[in-house]
């Protein structure tokens, strides 16, 4: 199970963050069982700046993710 949280706007909602747990060993399958819950977000999540336990990764698409893993959706910032 891994706890993944991301602000509301990526679901075209307004203000807030959106929080849920799924089950998954890493983070592809994350990304697919979010995809079974918000069809379409898959696209859009995998353009945000991804934390895995506090570890921010530029490219998370492999990455292990442990039993009770935190995983924060975060809005890339370019530049700077």
């Amino acid at each position: 199970m891994a706890k993944v949280v991301f602000p509301d706007h990526l679901l075209q909602q307004t203000g807030g963050t959106k929080e849920t747990t799924v089950e998954a060993t890493n983070f592809r399958g994350v990304l697919r069982a979010l995809e079974k819950l918000w069809p379409g977000i898959e696209e859009t999540l995998q353009k945000t700046a991804v934390a895995i336990d506090g570890q921010i990764y530029q490219d998370a698409w492999l990455e292990p993710v442990r039993p009770d893993s935190e995983i924060y959706f975060m809005q890339r910032i370019e530049g700077g």
